[in-house]
């Protein structure tokens, strides 16, 4: 017998009602997060905000460690979310974080600020402008968690500040990051630079975790990395983990199309006025004292020149 509402939510309330009885009843091949062995690298933690590249830089990195070790890529799994795991959703999925994984180092995903993760590891993020994380946001959760056309962009926004599960708001992320962008266990770099130079970053990032790849080595990921590449196999990132267990669990079936990777990109211009206002507002208390940047344009030109 389903449990929760059996249905998609229609309200954000709804969803945790969802979300709860997902988490309910036994899991017993959860464990958490520990530690490497003593010897072993220090783990690599992808933490990006949610719809912020995430997905991109977790296959960049997957594919980066395993050319670097076996000196070709890896698509032989069914969820990227698989290879490197995202402690938040570990208990509902029932995994082992402390699994071995296929190379080294390990690496695990997170929508969380600094001082939430475990200290004395690397960290790898990309930040994107709050207005396309929200369309962006809304797109991926509309039809799949959310029954397609319930909830009015407007309506999602408490949605957007809840970060997911496990997360923070976008702009407690954004400045937690901002502050270590000069940290020598961060790479930090905005999500369109990285996107749009992905061969730099994919250099950039092999050297922050140790990784030596050929200049064929990083022609391979770079192709792998590609928007056209990952839409093709999309079905390894579209929560097909999240997916069957919403379907045994909640009686929703696994049909969605819950990919992260869409065809086109997000755009900021189709975000309604008073959700626009609403971040800008949000920036000018926040962001700007902290920062000197009057809006994302302008902090993600800093980060891009570096």
């Amino acid at each position: 017998m389903a449990g929760g509402l059996g249905r998609r939510a229609r309200t954000p309330e709804e969803m945790m009602i969802n979300m709860m009885a997902l988490a309910a009843g036994d899991h017993p091949g959860h464990r958490s997060w520990a530690p490497p062995s003593p010897g072993a690298p220090r783990d690599v933690f992808i933490a990006c905000w949610g719809k912020s590249g995430t997905t991109m830089m977790q296959q960049m990195f997957h594919q980066i460690r395993m050319a670097a070790a076996t000196g070709a890529g890896d698509m032989d799994f069914d969820d990227i979310s698989r290879m490197t795991p995202w402690e938040d959703t570990a208990l509902v999925l029932d995994l082992d974080m402390t699994a071995d994984q296929r190379a080294q180092p390990r690496g695990f995903k997170s929508h969380r600020e600094y001082e939430r993760l475990p200290a004395g590891h690397r960290y790898v993020v990309t930040l994107r402008d709050p207005k396309e994380c929200y369309v962006s946001f809304y797109r991926f959760f509309d039809g799949w968690h959310i029954e397609r056309g319930a909830l009015s962009m407007e309506h999602f926004w408490p949605l957007y500040m809840s970060g997911g599960p496990g997360g923070c708001d976008y702009f407690t992320h954004l400045l937690s990051w901002w502050a270590r962008r000069d940290a020598a266990d961060s790479l930090v770099a905005s999500y369109r630079w990285a996107a749009k130079n992905r061969r730099a970053m994919i250099v950039r990032l092999a050297g922050f975790i140790g990784a030596s790849l050929d200049p064929a080595q990083v022609d391979l990921v770079e192709q792998m990395t590609s928007r056209e590449f990952m839409h093709a196999h999309k079905d390894r990132f579209d929560d097909a983990m999240m997916c069957a267990v919403m379907e045994a669990k909640l009686g929703i079936p696994a049909d969605s199309d819950s990919t992260k990777v869409q065809a086109t990109g997000s755009d900021a211009a189709t975000l309604p006025p008073t959700i626009a206002d609403r971040i800008d507002a949000l920036w000018a208390e926040r962001v700007a004292p902290a920062t000197g940047h009057p809006d994302f344009a302008s902090l993600s030109a800093e980060l891009d020149a570096r």
